[in-house]
């Protein structure tokens, strides 16, 4: 499959008020990423991870210090290269919409194909507004448009011009939980349906799941892992996307065989031998969906915290070594905080590191994020 987007060592520093770089370093540092075309990519991260200024760099608004993007084969930056924003053929829809309030729905679409001939913009614009599920609002202000709709239009003017690219910086936050949801599949459809190349910038890892072909976990301005959805989920590669995908936490435990691992919640199996040598110290993922209640079971846990979150309820568990884990069990259960429940591990799938700490002596950075 023939790439769309390529990235290669991307290195970006924002300057000080005083016009030099910030010394505590880049903001992005050797970010590399390939989008094949018709994919739909998401770059996923904590706050002043860089996601956004990865974005902005492929859009133009940003020179990067170093690296190159190439877009269908054309270079957008490169040595000598930095290509004008309008000369690179690539969409943006951002976080706050960035519409003009006094433009007509129809005239904000049509803001960026004022070249074309007006009948031209004329079949553009109605096919979009099918396509968004704006048909009848076209003379409607933005004021008067809901945030959903305000979203569509957002989406609609970018769409216009036939990028090559679509970029979207968070552009479903502003919206209630459940119509972010709604709108994410929405939008997945329509970029699938007009087979366009898209890269999404979210903190929403539910968004991401659900939008996403292709996921990157951003981390201090480089990617730890890009990957489908699911590998990210069930594969992950560091103990940083381990930890930062689906609630994870690492419990210190032993390898007992190549398909066994002990650790403080019992002796955990895997469905299949794995690498594991016998006697290794190890770290084992536990994600709240691993831990279920089983009153007869001798490992027992303190409610600490407790969220409700309609069909279950997340409880924060403190065992007794002090360690925390988080368990979702069915909303009915309705435990209180400060009781203590018998738990198990129900996972057939482990995921493991190698310690940081073997016999006492710190592994290399290196080694502790191996997975093993």
């Amino acid at each position: 499959m023939a790439a769309t987007l390529d990235i290669v060592g991307l290195r970006c520093q924002y300057p000080n008020s005083g016009g030099r770089t910030h010394s505590h370093g880049p903001v992005v540092n050797g970010f590399s990423l390939t989008l094949n075309a018709g994919e739909i990519g998401c770059l996923l991260g904590a706050s002043g991870c860089g996601k956004t200024t990865v974005l902005r760099s492929i859009a133009g608004f940003h020179s990067p210090t170093e690296g190159s993007i190439t877009l269908d084969g054309r270079p957008l930056v490169a040595p000598g290269i930095h290509l004008a924003p309008e000369k690179r053929e690539v969409g943006m829809v951002f976080q706050d919409y960035a519409l003009f309030p006094h433009l007509s729905v129809i005239d904000n679409i049509a803001f960026g194909i004022q070249a074309l001939p007006r009948d031209k913009r004329a079949q553009i614009c109605a096919e979009l507004l099918q396509l968004v599920k704006l048909d009848g609002l076209e003379e409607r202000y933005i004021h008067e448009l809901s945030g959903g709709q305000q979203q569509r239009v957002a989406l609609a003017r970018a769409l216009a011009p036939s990028p090559k690219l679509l970029l979207l910086d968070e552009p479903l936050s502003n919206l209630d939980t459940e119509l972010r949801r709604a709108l994410a599949l929405e939008l997945r459809d329509i970029l699938k349906a007009r087979n366009i190349s898209a890269l999404m910038v979210t903190h929403d890892q539910q968004e991401a799941f659900a939008f996403a072909d292709k996921l990157g976990v951003v981390h201090q301005g480089n990617i730890e892992q890009w990957d489908t959805p699911y590998n990210i989920y069930h594969k992950p590669e560091t103990r940083y996307v381990a930890r930062f995908i689906g609630q994870g936490v690492l419990l210190p435990g032993i390898a007992r065989s190549r398909d066994s691992i002990e650790c403080e919640l019992g002796l955990l199996k895997n469905h299949e031998p794995h690498s594991w040598t016998e006697s290794t110290s190890l770290d084992v993922l536990i994600r709240p969906d691993d831990i279920v209640e089983d009153p007869h079971s001798a490992i027992r846990g303190t409610i600490v915290s407790k969220l409700f979150a309609g069909t279950s309820t997340v409880y924060t568990l403190k065992l007794a070594t002090g360690a925390r884990v988080a368990s979702a069990l069915p909303s009915h259960d309705n435990f209180e905080i400060g009781s203590e429940i018998g738990i198990r591990v129900a996972a057939d799938h482990l995921i493991a590191f190698a310690s940081e700490v073997q016999d006492g002596n710190p592994l290399t950075p290196l080694a502790a994020d191996q997975k093993l």
